[in-house]
């Protein structure tokens, strides 16, 4: 698939994208650098496996929807072992005992499901995505801390706010290197978010390299392939 089919709206996504790195630079990288060295790494791992236990519980759910029942048993399984032993994820002892993690949302489910991916967007705070990714949000969000702890507005948003910078706090290191060795941070970004995105639909054996073009499982069986690309940092976050 052409790049100008793969991100028809890349003009205004690069301003989103721009955007965001502007918010970054100002606000988010300085207060998680600061974060980052008052806080011990000890602590920060704690706070991300709890969001990460709580994502379990989704990605349970999610597996399960997709026709895993196996796998949807093994990461409750996980979810357990760490909530109810693990101080309610604090401790990531499933992952000790030999469980791993099997990250699904409601994205990826609609993706197993048969839904194209569509086109990719860049939503402001949230990052990359694509029209299937965004249809599956606001189910993602109300299996979220932030929904499930029911707290008013305020907590919400400090909940919201502390894996952000938690987040960003753990990808540091990682911005830095993408700096030097992206030429165009923004086309990088997008087809690592979408590379991944596609490989958690079970695509992965069909991933060209890097820097091939990335190629649409969703295409037209007369488009041509196009390039890989992959998972945002928050993504991925996220994940």
């Amino acid at each position: 698939m052409k790049p100008a089919q793969l991100d028809p709206f890349e003009a205004w996504n690069r301003k989103v994208f721009a955007f965001n790195e502007g918010l970054d630079e100002a606000i988010l990288k300085p207060v998680s650098t600061v974060y980052a060295e008052l806080v011990p790494g000890v602590v920060r791992q704690g706070i991300g496996n709890f969001y990460a236990n709580v994502a379990d519980a989704w990605s349970a759910v999610n597996n399960l929807l997709q026709g895993k029942p196996v796998t949807a048993a093994q990461v409750a399984f996980r979810f357990g072992v760490n909530t109810v032993f693990g101080f309610g994820g604090v401790l990531d002892l499933a992952s000790e005992m030999g469980y791993e993690r099997s990250y699904e949302d409601f994205g990826t489910t609609l993706g197993v499901w048969g839904m194209g991916a569509g086109a990719y967007l860049m939503w402001p705070l949230i990052g990359p995505s694509t029209v299937r990714d965004s249809l599956g949000l606001p189910l993602n969000y109300a299996a979220s801390p932030m929904y499930l702890l029911k707290l008013p507005l305020a907590g919400q948003f400090g909940v919201w706010s502390l894996q952000l910078v938690n987040t960003r706090a753990g990808l540091l290191s990682m911005g830095n290197i993408l700096d030097d060795i992206a030429l165009d941070k923004y086309t990088f970004i997008r087809d690592a978010y979408l590379q991944r995105r596609n490989s958690l639909i079970g695509d992965a054996s069909e991933t060209p390299a890097p820097d091939a073009p990335y190629e649409d499982p969703d295409a037209a069986p007369d488009a041509a392939p196009p390039p890989k690309p992959a998972a945002s940092a928050a993504s991925d976050a996220a994940e």
